[in-house]
């Protein structure tokens, strides 16, 4: 198991271990759009917390993969593979991917 696997396990044992919210999936969503609102304005503010929200962010990502049953870590290295391999030119002054 990776670390970021084991990051993963921790974190959605932590949300039982505390009685957070493990089975409603929308409102982990929103709980997770809200951290990421959160996150934004921080940055939006220049507030040295940026970095404590984007973990937020993270945490709340993770925990939602792990309700879901999904390997995060695996997911996110199938689609840097997919994205590497992708080609995007400039047309009109916009990026679009061919």
């Amino acid at each position: 198991m990776t670390n970021l696997q084991k990051i993963q396990k921790q974190i959605y044992q932590n949300k039982i271990d505390k009685g957070f919210n493990i089975t409603d999936i929308p409102l982990q969503f929103c709980l997770t759009q809200g951290e990421l609102a959160e996150a934004f304005e921080a940055y939006r503010k220049k507030l040295p917390s940026v970095g404590e929200e984007l973990s937020d962010v993270a945490i709340y990502l993770f925990g939602l993969a792990e309700i879901l049953g999904v390997d995060l870590e695996e997911e996110i290295l199938k689609k840097m593979e997919k994205n590497s391999k992708r080609v995007y030119e400039k047309v009109d002054g916009v990026l679009k991917r061919v």
